[in-house]
Order: C-alpha cells, then sequence, then structure tokens
C-alpha cells in the first residue's frame, strides 16, 4: 500500500524506522528485530540505505520481508549523494520487481572517504534531482522526502530551507517527514511556515526515543535539535542509570506521541533504533489511541 493514502486516511497511526546491518554477519540479528517490530502491526516501516549504497542489498531483503511475511507496508530509503544514474535506475528497477511501491528519496550522507573528493563530476548533488529521475523512471511509485522542523545543517537560515524544501516537493514528493525533534512547538511552528510558502504535503512528525545519555550527542549532530531544558534535566537526573534513562526516554517520547495526536496530528513517526523493545513499549503506550489490544 502507498504511505500517501495510508497518510491521508486520517487514522492514528504509528510507524517505525529500521536500519540494515553493515556486515553480514550482522545481518540475523536486525532480521529479528525487524520482524520483531513488523509483529507490532505499524502502518508501514522504513528501511535506511547506507551511505553511497552500501547496504543496498539489505535494504530490499528487510523492505520485501517487511511486506511478504508480515503485509505491513514498507518505503525502502533510496540516497543519490556519490551514487550514479546507472545505479539508481538498477535500484529502482530491483525495487519495484519486488513489489516495494515506497521509495524514500534522500540527499544522503557522504562517505569519510569521499569527503575531499571533486563532486563536479557526480550525478547527483541534491534529492530533488534524485525526485526528478524517480518520477521519469518509475511515475507509479510513491515518494517520501525529508525535512528539516528547525533548519537543516547546511542551510544559511530556514528561509532558504523551506525554498528548497518546496522546490522538492513540486518535483514530485508525495509527502514528508521530519528529522527528529523534541520540542513539538518546533514542529507545530514549522508547519505553519511550509504552508504559509505553499507547502501543502501531508508531513510525518519524526520521534526519537533517547533512551541513552551518549545518544544526546549524537542527536544534536546529526540533526541541531534544540533540547528543552525539560529534556535535559531529564538526562542529567537519569542519565548514569541505563534502565532509569530508558525508561525516561520512552516516557518522553510517548509524551510528544500522545501531544501530536491531541493536536490533530494523524501519523507518527519512530526513529527505533532496531530496538525492538523500546518500539514495543511505545505501541503499548499509545494503543488505545491507536484503537489496537495490546
Amino acid at each position: 500500500m502507498k504511505i500517501i493514502d495510508l497518510v491521508k486516511a486520517k487514522i492514528n497511526s504509528i510507524s517505525f524506522e529500521v536500519f540494515p546491518p553493515k556486515t553480514t554477519s550482522a545481518f540475523d540479528s536486525v532480521k529479528k528485530a525487524s520482524e520483531e517490530i513488523a509483529e507490532l502491526s505499524p502502518s508501514f516501516m522504513s528501511v535506511t540505505y547506507g551511505a553511497g549504497g552500501g547496504t543496498s542489498e539489505y535494504t530490499l531483503q528487510i523492505a520485501k520481508l517487511i511486506k511478504e511475511k508480515f503485509n505491513v507496508s514498507s518505503i525502502a530509503h533510496l540516497t543519490c549523494v556519490s551514487s550514479t544514474k546507472e545505479t539508481v535506475r538498477k535500484m529502482l528497477n530491483q525495487f519495484t520487481e519486488n513489489g516495494i511501491e515506497n521509495i524514500m528519496a534522500l540527499r544522503g550522507d557522504i562517505p569519510q572517504d569521499r569527503l575531499n573528493e571533486d563532486r563536479s563530476r557526480w550525478d547527483y548533488h541534491h534529492a530533488i534531482e534524485l525526485v526528478r529521475d524517480i518520477k521519469e523512471i518509475a511515475p507509479q511509485l510513491c515518494i517520501g522526502g525529508a525535512c528539516y522542523p528547525e533548519i537543516h545543517p547546511e542551510s544559511a537560515n530556514q528561509r532558504e530551507d523551506i525554498k528548497y524544501l518546496k522546490e522538492k516537493v513540486d518535483a514530485g514528493v508525495d509527502f514528508l517527514t521530519t528529522q527528529m525533534f523534541f520540542d513539538n512547538n518546533l514542529f507545530y511552528n514549522f508547519l505553519y511556515k511550509i504552508r504559509e510558502a505553499g507547502i501543502s504535503s501531508p508531513v510525518i512528525p519524526g520521534i526519537m526515543p533517547i533512551t541513552k545519555a551518549n545518544q544526546v550527542e549524537r542527536a544534536i549532530k546529526l540533526s541541531g535539535s534544540f533540547m528543552p531544558q525539560r529534556f535535559k534535566s531529564l538526562v542529567d537526573k537519569f542519565g548514569t542509570d541505563d534502565e532509569a534513562m530508558k525508561q525516561a526516554g520512552i516516557a518522553y517520547a510517548t509524551d510528544q506521541i500522545i501531544d501530536l495526536y491531541a493536536n490533530g496530528i494523524t501519523s507518527v513517526h519512530v526513529y527505533s533504533m532496531n530496538k525492538s523493545d523500546v518500539a514495543g513499549a511505545i505501541m503499548k503506550n499509545v494503543s488505545s489511541l491507536l484503537g489496537k489490544k495490546f
């Protein structure tokens, strides 16, 4: 099923992200976690794609498994940075041949070993170029795009950020999913601004449960996220106790999700970091809001 149809149904739902292994030896553990999350019957699951397509084979395998074994809609990530047009066409053909109907079109992170490379000869530089190619090669696919409720780390300001976002949406993005945020007011303000700018696409908020204190620094680095004092106090108080931090992090994420539902947001995406126990705890916490028995 296409994600855009699930989102437009405007029924409270929750989805989870998993990421494939970097090595063959880790595949079984990731497969197990993916299956355990799929057993929770989320509205859909997204499967990430390594820098430069390093884990593309596993992305396809897991996305196919989720769809065929558990009847859970999947969306496969596809990144364009350091990929060739030939590689993208090949992956799109493989995804469609295996019944994948949804693609998350992303620029992606530049691999460390290619940071100093001359990028002028690269086939792709921005996600908008990838979106255009997907529309040309496989127009039947549902395309998701990423957005930053605060500001993209590489943007000069939010106005510029939203300008490029609108160009990406106009190129063919069906829906947007945000980078993680920890203050819902930032998300509501972002929605207001993009609607003012003429972006009408559905926006799915992305929530990341912080279950370990050392995840905070990485979260800030990845998304430039603002950490409200309430969240900082939580980490200060429980960060040295693994079990307490895990419980507090799940509770904080749950509170964000409930607030989003209460304010009319019906689809929420959770960056579960392959932690099926965390995904399960959150699903249990909001099960009645989703009309599910747990």
